[in-house]
């Protein structure tokens, strides 16, 4: 019962970090949810999760954290995933042009799969490697302005902007649900809310990660 205060939360949301292999999506999880990033990182097979307890505007939120796969044989798998989330992170890299292209493609599948009230946040990764830059800012800026989606550009490696990133849409989705909860207190996305099911991440889990440091 020692955990029981950690498990004591106002809102579970659900969010999905979708992009293609390698952008970095797996690190921009660990740096939010356990402040670790791992150099060798290995491609994610199929999901994995991970859960943070914080508090966004005044209220314990639970966020619950999804890495989707990138590589196209397990995208028939991270589609039901999409069911139930409340946000998702679209993740490029800023090095890799071609994974900033391929944005539009998984921004269709994820409006055909998901809630059409969904907060998305475009982020750009990996901007510590600037000397190899190929996707200007000026150009994610603009492509989320124009499909209605918040931008930051982050660096798991350097923690740089990933706190901010979950805060900003975290925050955007707590005040999607605050106004569904003012239209109707009995909505079934806000119950559906509030009574999420908790599911706790194995301590096990990191105890298989190498070459990972906290900082």
């Amino acid at each position: 019962m020692a955990r029981r205060a950690d498990e004591e939360y106002d809102y579970l949301f659900k969010v999905v970090l979708i992009g293609d292999s390698g952008v970095g999506k797996s690190n921009i999880l660990s740096r939010f949810t356990r402040n670790e990033f791992c150099l060798e990182s290995k491609s994610t097979i199929g999901v994995e999760f991970a859960t943070r307890t914080l508090q966004v505007e005044g209220r314990i939120i639970k966020a619950q954290i999804w890495d989707t796969a990138g590589q196209e044989r397990y995208r028939a798998i991270t589609s039901a995933y999409y069911r139930g989330a409340l946000g998702a992170v679209l993740v490029y890299d800023v090095t890799k042009p071609t994974s900033f292209e391929n944005i539009s493609r998984w921004l269709k599948e994820l409006r055909d799969h998901a809630d059409s009230n969904i907060a998305i946040m475009l982020i750009g990764n990996k901007t510590d490697l600037k000397h190899l830059r190929a996707v200007a800012s000026e150009d994610a800026q603009s492509y989320a302005e124009k499909e209605g989606l918040s931008f930051i550009e982050t660096s798991a490696l350097e923690a740089t902007n990933v706190e901010e990133a979950f805060q900003m849409i975290l925050g955007e989705i707590y005040r999607v649900i605050s106004k569904k909860n003012i239209s109707s207190d009995e909505s079934g996305l806000a119950a559906g809310v509030k009574e999420g099911k908790t599911i706790v991440v194995s301590a096990s889990d990191s105890g298989t990660k190498k070459q990972c440091c906290s900082t």
